[in-house]
């Protein structure tokens, strides 16, 4: 499967020790039309686990006899009938330990070849709520310029917040990185009372990108305690949207994460109590938290209507549909995307192994061995792009059909603030 030869991508291109250049097309000298590597976002990640540092770029293959060129390892592959595939990755001449990666890698790749059916779950990707915020920052850009801050990541997805920093905004943990006087975003998931106070002290002009939907539960919040009720709030400690809530009536509430935590629970009228819960949890798992408080406290009330998001609440009936079927379910979406993270689990509890992955760099291809059926998804706070780059790379590896389970339509749109609404 693997030849070796000589390459450079361009006169200067120059690689060190523990570094690697994995090619996104591939072509000879005069070639005009390079062959596209759909694999190469795989070869990425499975390098970067090996220890080396890795970028991409299309490569070139040139006659060269100089001993300094760099050398293309390279990989010309036809799984299972499909047209010709190329991988190739060009390291320094002498960089043994490169090479052997290399070698490690490409021979990964080889294991995952296979024809595959992908089931692709609907609705997922991007809610209404994640739209609003993103286009809110970019509103912000295009009508003050950069840079424009945020507080804490506008939505929980690493490509999202990457690709606004590359456009002017700046992420800040806490509003003393904010200069007075500065616009500042506060992200989807809500702040307390408490920093919207801080931000008035600092003078800062404030744009609220705060999901309507989590907006409702801050309202909620309020409501309750000021009847007099402890206010349980069902919600995963540290999260910013479970910080942001509790702030609106800290003396009032209280968190549990799961149902052992209601046995330990102490109120101090067991008759005036009720429940809210974060948007983006488990819904079967939550059920069994309320379930849990109901036993405990038969008086307890609930909010008028579900806390848990409608977004949330689709995707993960959209994964139920395709997990039965899948040998390994592929989440899209960032480590401290909650949401991603009750997909990911909720696979695991039916009995199909889940990855969660950032993009199409982070696929394991030894998982893919023995795999027939991908089931994939994405959090509400992925970008659908990244769903397409596992598709294309999926594709590399053998000819695949894509099925669509759609389990419902959404059409939610969330208003702009009027800060930005006239951009």
């Amino acid at each position: 499967m693997q030849t070796e030869i000589q390459a450079v991508r361009t006169a200067d291109l120059s690689l060190g020790q523990g570094e690697a250049m994995v090619a996104t097309a591939v072509g000879r000298q005069d070639d005009a039309r390079p062959t596209r590597s759909r694999v190469a976002p795989l070869l990425e990640g499975a390098l970067r686990r090996r220890g080396l540092a890795v970028s991409s770029g299309p490569l070139q293959a040139v006659p060269s006899s100089k001993p300094t060129d760099p050398v293309l390892l390279a990989a010309a592959y036809t799984p299972h009938g499909a047209a010709e595939q190329t991988a190739a990755v060009a390291v320094a001449p002498d960089d043994r330990a490169a090479r052997d990666a290399v070698q490690s890698a490409l021979l990964e790749l080889e294991s995952a070849l296979r024809s595959r059916a992908v089931l692709l779950a609907s609705p997922r990707s991007f809610c209404a709520g994640v739209d609003r915020a993103i286009e809110i920052v970019e509103r912000a850009l295009a009508q003050e310029g950069a840079p424009v801050y945020v507080r804490k990541q506008i939505v929980h997805n690493v490509h999202v917040v990457q690709d606004l920093e590359r456009r002017g905004a700046v992420f800040v943990d806490e509003l003393d990185e904010v200069p007075p006087a500065a616009t500042v975003v506060f992200s989807a998931h809500g702040v307390s009372p408490e920093v919207r106070s801080a931000a008035d002290r600092r003078g800062l002009r404030v744009i609220d990108a705060t999901c309507p939907l989590v907006t409702k539960v801050h309202a909620e919040a309020r409501r309750f305690a000021g009847r007099g009720d402890t206010v349980v709030f069902i919600g995963h400690a540290g999260h910013e949207e479970t910080e942001g809530t509790l702030g609106e009536a800290s003396d009032r509430m209280v968190l549990v994460e799961n149902a052992a935590d209601v046995a330990g629970l102490r109120v101090a009228d067991p008759d005036r109590i009720s429940y809210l819960t974060q948007t983006t949890l488990a819904v079967d798992e939550t059920a069994e938290v309320i379930e849990a408080l109901k036993e405990r406290f038969p008086a307890l009330r609930a909010p008028h209507s579900e806390d848990i998001c409608y977004a949330t609440t689709n995707r993960q009936e959209a994964l139920r549909a395709v997990a039965a079927d899948s040998d390994l379910v592929l989440v899209v979406g960032s480590v401290n995307s909650s949401n991603s993270r009750r997909l990911v689990e909720l696979s695991t509890r039916q009995g199909t192994p889940a990855q969660l992955i950032d993009d199409a760099s982070e696929i394991e291809m030894h998982r893919l061995r023995e795999v027939a059926t991908v089931g994939l998804t994405a959090g509400a706070s992925a970008p659908p792009q990244l769903v397409e780059q596992v598709i294309d790379s999926l594709a590399g590896l053998g000819p695949i059909s894509v099925k669509e389970r759609q389990v419902t339509q959404e059409n939610v749109q969330f208003a702009l603030p009027r800060a930005v609404r006239a951009i």
